[in-house]
């Protein structure tokens, strides 16, 4: 690489030291592909052909990544012939060089055992599809067009780049759809041009088809991109230590001394409205360094209480003992504190949602889409662990419906919320994003079994949906549905159903769901634990995540916006704009807090504005 650089401080006319360069890095190459087929020479007749054929078959994968570098090469050579190079370019292909010839060494050495899966609650299909070097149904290059995993890390940059393209693919399809269906009703309504109206048709049915093109792209980059090893990897890590520090936090060596808080999950209000009232008490103990106390006898859901269904959250500390009790905020010094719903929370601390721990955030902020929901998901993951009755009975639920992926999980609310909290979505509308997702997987030609896990607290929801989708294999229970409705809600039955229901929207490769719906937000959560980032696994039809009794929702204006009309906002670069929801238009709404206006604004010219608290570190843990 000595050589490279003094050919390159020099002038750049010259394309022969190009060539030099190019020369040397195809030989290098052939020199390690050489060494790695003859090193077996040495070893015992036992076994060698087999190990011969996979360093055989490992050439050939790393002979295709560089086949893809060659490419490359090419075209920086071209620059040097027509005198277009300058030192920065130059640099750029040193760095390059010295970059494939590390990863071509590392490559050719890994051929270790297989690695370790990012969950172990999660059926052995789930398991492998998220395993690292391994391909699901929907993976678009074969196992020899993907070079070897590294340990090399990612910028914060690229990823959170990669995240953006792959968000604002979907912006600006939302907003050309949105403005040229508005054209279109326009047309029909005033029988006009007819030739025009399927035109816009066409421009449709082809833009979309573009977008589903571009998404695949990006799913392709990601696997490509050579950081998934290392994406894994930071996942399981971080999980892990989050899952430390919880258990210690939950079984202290002094439970008699030890500083508590009470959470009461008797909560008036559904199933997943409970469980977001027991992660906010969770996530305050974990601020005030005080083990959770969850008071869940007479439950509404099961008598009995939390421990005869999910595993206690202590395993050494179940009561708060015989100190007195004090309500929030108590004192740092008060043993045991009793904390209200999160609606009647005052005052109110900066760690609740939708803040993550200042210590974990710059991790946070590179591996994932969206770390709050990361971070509730790590607290779900705690407490939803099951007893083996519960255990059993969701293996055996998903054995007898027929569980197989690829699938989408679609959740439709109807009965209580729906006219108040909530507008009324038809089947046909959940169905175009399901389609939109299978389309995006047959993109490059390929071909899968279109299947839906369905869940609703409305059993005709489920028989409506297989009526009109014949093509489509929908499983669901509708006697689950029947449960889950105001009357019946609250019975071991229907508390059986709608575990069943959050466990497998969780295990589906993408949700199509409303936001709206706690049990929708729930799997979302839950999901996260699955996958490294899950964050753009979802279709909402109304709401964008949020989480019930948050602090404000900002977001950072990174392109300045000058109003279109009365409604829109006017944005300053490195505004923070309070967001109260998507349009799903390619417009958002929310509040300028610089001037205080409300109004909409182009989504994409705001990025998240990740919120950080200052949390316990809980060192030695």
């Amino acid at each position: 690489m000595l050589l490279v650089r003094q050919l390159f401080g020099a002038s750049a006319n010259s394309w022969a030291r190009a060539l030099i360069v190019f020369v040397l890095a195809w030989v290098a190459l052939v020199y390690v592909f050489v060494v790695k087929l003859t090193s077996t020479q040495g070893q015992q007749a036992v076994g060698e052909s087999e190990v011969n054929a996979r360093r055989i078959t490992q050439a050939l994968q790393l002979l295709e990544h560089t086949r893809q570098r060659n490419e490359e090469l090419k075209q920086l050579i071209d620059e040097l012939m027509s005198d277009q190079l300058d030192k920065q370019s130059a640099l750029k292909l040193v760095q390059r060089l010295e970059n494939d010839a590390l990863n071509t060494k590392l490559n050719a050495d890994n051929v270790g055992p297989e690695p370790e899966t990012m969950f172990e609650s999660a059926p052995a299909d789930l398991r492998s599809w998220n395993s690292v070097g391994e391909a699901g149904p929907n993976d678009i290059l074969e196992a020899g067009d993907r070079p070897g995993h590294t340990e090399f890390e990612p910028s914060l940059e690229y990823e959170f780049t990669r995240r953006r393209i792959q968000t604002n693919i979907g912006e600006i399809w939302n907003f050309f759809s949105s403005e040229l269906g508005r054209v279109r009703k326009a047309v029909a309504a005033g029988h006009g041009n007819t030739d025009l109206e399927q035109s816009i048709n066409q421009v449709l049915l082809q833009g979309a088809e573009h977008k589903r093109s571009l998404l695949s792209d990006m799913e392709r980059l990601r696997r490509a991109d050579g950081y998934e090893a290392w994406r894994h990897k930071e996942a399981q890590e971080l999980s892990d230590l989050v899952q430390r520090r919880l258990h210690h936090l939950q079984n202290p060596s002094d439970c008699q001394n030890a500083r508590k808080l009470v959470c009461k999950l008797n909560k008036g209000c559904g199933y997943g409205c409970q469980l977001h009232h027991v992660v906010y008490c969770f996530i305050v103990a974990y601020a005030t360094e005080r083990t959770l106390i969850l008071k869940s006898r007479g439950w509404r859901y099961h008598k009995g209480g939390w421990e005869e269904v999910f595993q206690p959250v202590s395993n050494s500390c179940h009561d708060a003992g015989t100190s007195s009790t004090y309500n929030w905020p108590g004192k740092p010094n008060t043993q045991v504190l009793v904390l209200p719903i999160i609606d009647s929370l005052m005052p109110r601390p900066p760690y609740l949602p939708l803040a993550v721990p200042e210590d974990l955030a710059p991790r946070l902020k590179r591996l994932h889409g969206d770390p709050i929901v990361w971070w509730v998901g790590q607290f779900l993951k705690y407490l939803l662990r099951p007893q083996t009755s519960t255990r059993d009975f969701l293996a055996a639920g998903m054995r007898n419906l027929g569980w197989e992926r690829p699938i989408v999980g679609v959740h439709v609310r109807r009965t209580d919320k729906v006219g108040t909290e909530a507008a009324c979505h038809s089947v046909e509308e959940y169905m175009t994003h399901v389609e939109d997702y299978y389309r995006t997987l047959e993109v490059n030609g390929s071909s899968v079994v279109r299947r839906i896990f369905l869940a609703s607290d409305d059993a005709q929801v489920i028989e409506e949906a297989r009526r009109k989708y014949p093509d489509y294999h929908i499983i669901g229970d509708p006697e689950v549905a029947r449960m889950a409705s105001v009357s019946t809600r609250y019975t071991d039955l229907a508390l059986n159903g709608i575990i069943l229901d959050i466990h497998m929207l969780s295990l589906s490769d993408h949700l199509v769901c409303t936001f709206s719906s706690q049990v929708c937000r729930v799997a979302y959560e839950i999901m996260q634990t699955l996958y490294p980032d899950a964050a753009h696994r979802f279709k909402s039809l109304d709401d964008i995540y949020y989480y019930g009794g948050q602090n404000a929702h900002n977001r950072r204006v990174v392109i300045a916006h000058k109003p279109r009309s009365h409604e829109d906002l006017q944005l300053r670069v490195g505004d923070l704009v309070s967001v109260a929801g998507n349009h799903w238009d390619g417009n958002s709404k929310g509040k300028n807090t610089r001037t205080n206006q409300g109004g909409l604004f182009p989504s994409f010219k705001v990025d998240e504005k990740v919120d950080t608290a200052k949390l316990p570190l809980y060192p030695g843990v």
